[in-house]
């Protein structure tokens, strides 16, 4: 016999071996479970679960270890979590990651976690992600002063909480343990404060709006209350009121002001919004925040679809990614200069190109931003809007004689745009030169030697639009049948609902009516360019040719 001992089992083993177990669990009768075994079941399940996040974390643990995001081409620990292991909220655990799991340091080594009792109970399944996420949020509030015995009897003390409420209820007894251990706050100092300040915006809702929040200084506080009461007192800076005056109070009219206050019937939060509007849109109008952003001018940037804008419905999207309804922006382009991009084919492909030299121009970051997928990273997945992207030279590296033309270029998040080389583990672009992607980025990750070659990928972030447009099309194809089974607009017996009187229309009139739609559009587009200037005269030519405007 072997003096050796047993290998332990393959973790590839016990995973499928964990997907068995899953199958089963999901086919088993639950009717023949009493109430009590019922219950005894779902909470043993629920523990598991739990001890199943604590085994996982380990093998999180040793992926950032072993560098393995950078290397497989993801930018960040992060976007690999949240791409690759499709973790919901992958901030969230690495913070999870760094108070309970056992780390490795750079020699090697295992190091214990940060707080070693909730790590216990957290494997123990005694505890779970919420419990563990509302217990550190009360134990970074610990001031940095309290001696170490005391956060140390804090953590026990948080965790037999943790075992016996919920996280709401954790919240409430972290409180006032809180304030047993800093009664009168005198041991919360500057760098407490430092610590914790921050301010985060978040992604858009359905409806446009994003969520702010954050924890502000005592200095920022103050500022920003002071900023509010000066722009926010009723009858001033109201977008709801075209008569009310802007600015602050001091520089308007106090009998102007006296007036709007009266038919001001906004809440004190919705003045506050719109003060804070107030005050950023002078400091874009005052210069104060520079003239560039990574060659984009610092200004509200916004590409929309001429077709949208005509008819005041969708979308326009800025340079830092937010969605605005077309409504604001038509209202905002009231008060902008307006810049026009021709591109080929209705394809990705611009009519003017760049000159070759080693920065691109502002011009081109602008045509960059009005490509269909120029708001965002080009990389496959990468979400970073226009704002924060540097041109990346896709087809030639400049070092290697490539030039800096529009065609040749595309926007790259810094990340993304330095992990472009002939490196395993880094990326080899080209832009596409024909079929559906014309015109964008594709990325391919360099495999090591002997290794199957990875597949080239788009970012398709961009085209969900498209893509719910076919679901649509194939969802109706199911519910109605293939199109031609049904009378359509094409088929010159159909009535075509008049859009002014709802009656309908006889083809020779569609026909009028198309044609007044026609020189509508030719005529808003006119009104938007210099009549003086030969350039602008020129695309709005070509653009009335390409949407059919002369017909």
């Amino acid at each position: 016999m072997s003096d050796q001992p047993p290998l332990p089992p393959q973790l590839t083993d016990l995973i499928a071996q964990l997907h068995a177990l899953t199958d089963e669990l999901q086919q088993v009768d639950l009717t023949a479970c009493s109430d009590d075994d019922l219950i005894a079941a779902a909470n043993a399940h629920e523990q598991a679960i739990t001890r199943l996040t604590y085994a996982g974390d380990r093998q999180l643990v040793e992926i950032t270890a072993r560098d393995l995001p950078r290397q497989m081409g993801y930018r960040s620990v992060p976007n690999f979590f949240n791409h690759r292991l499709r973790i919901s909220n992958p901030q969230r655990r690495r913070t999870q990651l760094a108070a309970t799991a056992t780390q490795r340091s750079l020699t090697g080594d295992t190091t214990e976690p940060r707080f070693p009792v909730l790590a216990e109970a957290f494997a123990a399944g005694t505890v779970g992600t919420g419990h563990i996420t509302t217990v550190l949020d009360v134990l970074d509030q610990i001031p940095a002063s309290v001696p170490f015995d005391k956060k140390t009897a804090a953590e026990r003390q948080m965790v037999d909480i943790a075992t016996e409420f919920a996280p709401a209820e954790i919240a409430m007894a972290g409180q006032r343990l809180l304030g047993h251990l800093d009664p009168d706050g005198s041991l919360t100092g500057d760098a407490d404060r430092a610590r914790r300040r921050g301010v985060w915006i978040g992604k858009p809702r359905t409806d446009g709006t994003s969520h702010l929040s954050g924890t502000l200084t005592p200095e920022l506080a103050a500022r920003l209350s002071m900023m509010m009461a000066v722009f926010g007192q009723p009858g001033l800076n109201n977008p709801d009121d075209p008569d009310a005056p802007n600015g602050a109070y001091e520089n308007a009219d106090a009998d102007h002001v006296a007036d709007a206050a009266c038919r001001d019937y906004r809440t004190p939060t919705q003045r506050n919004h719109d003060a804070l509007d107030a005050a950023l849109e002078a400091m874009f109008a005052d210069g104060t925040l520079g003239t560039t952003h990574r060659g984009l001018p610092v200004q509200l940037i916004i590409k929309a679809d001429l077709s949208d804008l005509i008819a005041e419905t969708g979308y326009g999207v800025t340079a830092t990614n937010t969605l605005l309804p077309m409504t604001d922006v038509i209202r905002l382009a009231a008060q902008a200069q307006p810049w026009l991009a021709v591109f080929e084919d209705a394809t990705p492909i611009p009519l003017f190109f760049g000159k070759g030299k080693r920065f691109a121009t502002q011009a081109q970051r602008m045509v960059n931003f009005a490509r269909p997928d120029g708001h965002v990273c080009s990389a496959h997945g990468c979400d970073q809007p226009a704002a924060y992207l540097e041109l990346h030279h896709a087809q030639l590296d400049w070092a290697d004689g490539g030039l800096t033309d529009i065609i040749d270029m595309t926007g790259a998040c810094p990340k993304h745009n330095r992990m472009v080389g002939p490196n395993p583990g880094q990326y080899t672009t080209r832009m596409i030169g024909d079929g559906p992607d014309r015109g964008r980025c594709g990325w391919t990750l360099n495999t090591r030697p002997g290794a199957p070659p990875n597949p080239e990928r788009v970012n398709r972030t961009p085209d969900l639009a498209a893509g719910f447009t076919k679901h649509l099309a194939q969802v109706r194809a199911e519910i109605h049948g293939p199109p031609g089974n049904g009378p359509t607009t094409d088929d010159p017996t159909t009535d075509v609902p008049d859009m002014d009187t709802g009656r309908s229309a006889l083809p020779t009139e569609q026909g009028a009516i198309d044609q007044q739609v026609r020189e509508l559009a030719r005529l808003q587009l006119r009104q938007t360019i210099n009549p003086d200037s030969v350039v602008e005269t020129r695309l709005a030519a070509l653009l009335e040719t390409h949407l059919g405007l002369n017909n």
